[in-house]
């Protein structure tokens, strides 16, 4: 009985909140509990109490799928409410993009440990999207970090000078300068780390200060800092520290130096939260899982996708996904223009060889681009609105080389157009170009009233006189430089301009870089980001293949982002769940060393188990999905082939029924909203195709799980004959009131069910290999009655009674791994988890109140 009150304290615990001490100790000795037990469950009480009071933090909040120690700022802040009131101030409102600001940064601190912790070592991952932001909101999360206790902060800003500057920057403005007193810099706008003579200074009891140090992911760097950081390690055991590696799939991921330097200041601080920023992070997330790596195993979050943000499904469209129509996707806008392939060679070399006596043609995509920049940039002057700059990227190879070898040609042509502007040839086809491109491009569709080409053509002249060509590579000492008044420049370059730099104003791009991998072709594609005040404007040009690569890169970002966020809506992590990528015949989803340790992963549905978790619970919607269950039913056990009945134990399975009657049940069956994975639309289509191609999940097991059938008020009928007892499924405790939240409905031994032989202890891949043995065409499909009270045994402190209006029908479905020419029709890869040992909770050993 001892070792009883010892392995579920928790249970017991529940006493000790409920009633008075000496109360407890009398119930206590009622079970013969020895005297030494009951005072180690006293003395464990107290001590967790005095925990949670001194963390002045809810310990048991339900957020988003997690439970969460932050809900949000306080009244006492300091750091948050300076940022927000900043960008009050720089114009952005507060409702929706202070508001979601709020709301996505919260999220990312409620992942976090409490920095009151005695230890901790946090991974997550943050995907925003190619210039959308993803600073401002680290910021964000920096300050409310900041706000709540964390001492030190580390960012990790990319690997060139450029970013990291604009980052120290940012910070600087946004965290240091609203409060000087509360924060301490180890970095400065000119300096990367340089050590100080006491680094014990900073993190000692007598220094209340933050901790601010942004650095390059370069090795000489990093080995500086860990080798500082380890001078002060005895004072480093209660400091939490956050970092924030920016670009984190870049330099960060299978890097020889890099890579085990960042693990390296990760060890030296035994409180630490490491949070990944990235637009592409494809190597994130291939990382092995059971290596002592960065894999995001704690969270993996998407960023809200921003209003007015221009992201590749926005200009390249996307491809229909599983169970959509093709009519129902967004062709994107039209303001991609085509290079033909025979212009790459006057535009780049196409051998390495020729690369220094490379002399670049201007053709006539090219001068019909840069002519609309001028154009555009004039027409925005008119406007008198949006970005004070106006840029144009040309992007055609990676060689500094050829960077420099536009700079005459470029220089030539803006003297010639200056020199013609007089001319009626030139004017005639100046007006003609920008009337042809304001046709395809509404104005009026963006909100904005056309510039007609006389009202613009006096800007022209001033327009070419301030105009720059810079050529912004690391070879040259020649930069954007955005700080010192509005620019027009017409900027070559290559990985100087590819990662993180923002560069304002941008409306036209030319890019025909030839790219191997997703990521680096996302992260190519500066034309991302907001275009407040000339949203009709921006136009790209680049050859029909690589728009057809950004078309299918839309569809992969879709996808992936549909995969996380399954983490904040079903009961699954990073390490139950891995996000699935789909590949290409012609590109790799990132360098070869980085995918070492990926796996093919099956499609869509393919060797998944899914579940409805989220309930509505009036009337009308639960009697309408206990019709669609009842008719499946009753059809199942007409046309099933075989039958096995076992309602002494709550079980009833109906074998080899047709996929008709379970497309149907789909159809009838109403799934709510909030669950990413319960799609009837999607879950029908992913049936279908691989009922069309391969010939599988045509056939189908029905099984029904209850309780034993007793008396017939605590039954559910599904047809005549069919009954079993209705299970208890309580909700969790959420803000939110207009939906039940069940967290977990269906068991690994559910998803076994009509398997055959000894499954009760099989493992989660154990099952898998199992059903692709013995019904590897097969799909399941479990249904469950739920009993509308549902009342929680006292012991569950985060759950309460279900509520329903009605009792709830519970929809569970496995899915076997495709094979063979299904598996085909499209590929994907994902991070290997078979080295990961997880213990999922099973019902039959959780209290019998509960769960049955």
């Amino acid at each position: 009985m001892n070792d009883a009150f010892e392995d579920n304290y928790d249970t017991f615990k529940a006493l000790l909140d409920s009633f008075p001490p000496t109360e407890v100790v009398k119930r206590l000795e009622q079970f013969g509990i020895s005297d030494d037990v009951i005072q180690r469950i006293q003395e464990r009480h107290e001590a967790e109490t005095i925990k949670i009071r001194e963390m002045e933090e809810p310990q048991t909040v339900v957020l988003g799928n997690r439970d969460t120690w932050y809900t949000g700022p306080r009244p006492g802040d300091r750091c948050w409410p300076a940022v927000a009131a900043l960008l009050r101030r720089d114009g952005w409102p507060q409702d929706p993009a202070i508001d979601s600001l709020d709301t996505s940064s919260t999220r990312i601190m409620s992942l976090l440990n409490h920095p009151r912790e005695r230890s901790f070592s946090t991974r997550g991952l943050v995907v925003g999207y190619v210039q959308s932001g993803k600073t401002t909101n680290f910021t964000a999360v920096m300050a409310k970090a900041a706000d709540r206790g964390y001492k030190l902060f580390i960012v990790l800003a990319g690997i060139h000078n450029g970013l990291r500057r604009q980052t120290q920057t940012r910070l600087v403005q946004q965290l240091v300068e609203p409060n000087p007193s509360r924060w301490s810099q180890l970095t400065d706008l000119d300096k990367d780390f340089t050590p100080t003579a006491n680094a014990a200074a900073f993190f000692g009891k007598a220094n209340k200060t933050h901790v601010l140090c942004v650095v390059k992911k370069n090795a000489t760097v990093l080995r500086k800092l860990a080798k500082w950081l380890d001078s002060a390690a005895a004072y480093l055991q209660d400091c939490p520290a956050l970092i924030i590696d920016d670009e984190a799939d870049q330099a960060t991921v299978a890097t020889k130096s890099i890579n085990p330097l960042i693990r390296r200041l990760l060890a030296s601080l035994p409180k630490s939260a490491y949070v990944g920023y990235t637009a592409s992070p494809f190597a994130n997330l291939l990382i092995d899982p059971s290596a002592e790596d960065l894999y995001p195993e704690h969270f993996v979050v998407n960023l809200p996708k921003p209003h007015g943000h221009f992201g590749t499904e926005v200009l390249f469209g996307r491809y229909a996904l599983d169970g959509e129509d093709p009519e129902d996707v967004d062709d994107g806008y039209d303001m991609i223009r085509e290079v033909p392939k025979e212009d790459i060679e006057c535009l780049r070399p196409l051998k390495r060889a020729d690369v220094e006596d490379f002399v670049p043609e201007i053709t006539e995509t090219l001068q019909d681009a840069i002519d609309y920049f001028w154009l555009s940039t004039a027409a925005r002057r008119v406007r008198g609105m949006g970005n004070r700059h106006a840029t144009m990227l040309i992007h055609t190879s990676v060689n500094t080389a050829v960077h420099n070898s536009f700079k005459a040609p470029l220089e030539r042509l803006r003297a010639r157009l200056k020199a013609s502007l007089n001319e009626l040839s030139t004017l005639e086809r100046l007006r003609a170009l920008w009337d042809k491109e304001t046709g395809r491009v509404p104005a009026e569709e963006f909100r904005e009233t056309k510039v007609e080409f006389d009202d613009l053509v006096g800007e022209l002249p001033e327009v070419l006189n301030d105009c720059r060509i810079i050529m912004d590579n690391s070879s040259s000492d020649d930069r954007l430089d955005y700080e010192n008044g509005p620019i027009v420049a017409i900027a070559v370059g290559g990985n100087t301009l590819s990662r993180g730099l923002t560069l304002e104003g941008l409306s036209v791009s030319f890019f025909v870089r030839a790219v191997s991998a997703y990521d680096t072709l996302l992260q190519m594609g500066r034309w991302f980001g907001y275009r407040n005040g000339y949203a009709d404007l921006p136009r790209i040009w680049m050859t029909a293949e690589l728009r057809e690569w950004f078309r299918h890169l839309a569809t992969v970002e879709t996808e992936m982002r549909r995969d996380i966020d399954v983490y904040m809506t079903e009961d699954k992590d990073p390490l139950t769940f891995a996000v699935r990528l789909r590949t290409h015949p012609a590109l790799r989803v990132t360098a070869a060393a980085k995918m070492r340790d990926a796996v093919k992963a099956a499609s869509s549905y393919g060797g998944q188990r899914v579940q409805t978790r989220y309930f509505r619970t009036d009337k009308d919607w639960l009697l309408q999905n206990q019709r669609a269950a009842m008719k499946l039913v009753s059809g199942a056990s007409q046309h099933a082939v075989r039958r096995e009945d076992r309602p002494e134990d709550g079980r009833y399975v109906f074998r080899d029924v047709s996929y008709d009657d379970v497309i149907d049940f789909l159809q009838n069956y109403q799934f709510h909203p909030k669950s990413q994975e319960c799609n009837s639309r999607l879950l029908i289509g992913y049936i279908e195709k691989r009922a069309n191609n391969a010939g599988s999940l045509r056939r189908w097991n029905i099984a029904i799980v209850g309780n034993p059938v007793t008396s017939d008020e605590e039954n559910f009928e599904f047809a005549p004959g069919i009954s079993v007892g209705r299970i208890t499924r309580a909700r969790l405790i959420t803000p939110e009131s207009d939906y039940a939240d069940i967290k977990t409905l269906m068991s690994r031994r559910d998803a076994a069910i009509d398997l055959a032989g000894e499954t009760s202890k099989l493992q989660e891949k154990e099952i898998t290999d199992e059903r692709r043995g013995q019904l590897p065409d097969t799909g399941l499909l479990v249904l469950y009655p739920i009993d509308k009270v549902s009342q929680p045994s006292p012991a569950k402190k985060t759950r309460t009674a279900l509520g329903a209006a009605d009792h709830v029908i519970g929809v569970g479905l496995v899915f076997p791994l495709p094979e063979g020419e299904d598996s085909a029709v499209v590929d994907y890869v994902s991070a290997d988890l078979s080295g990961i040992e997880i213990e999922e909770e099973d019902f039959s050993a959780v209290e019998a109140e509960d769960f049955v």
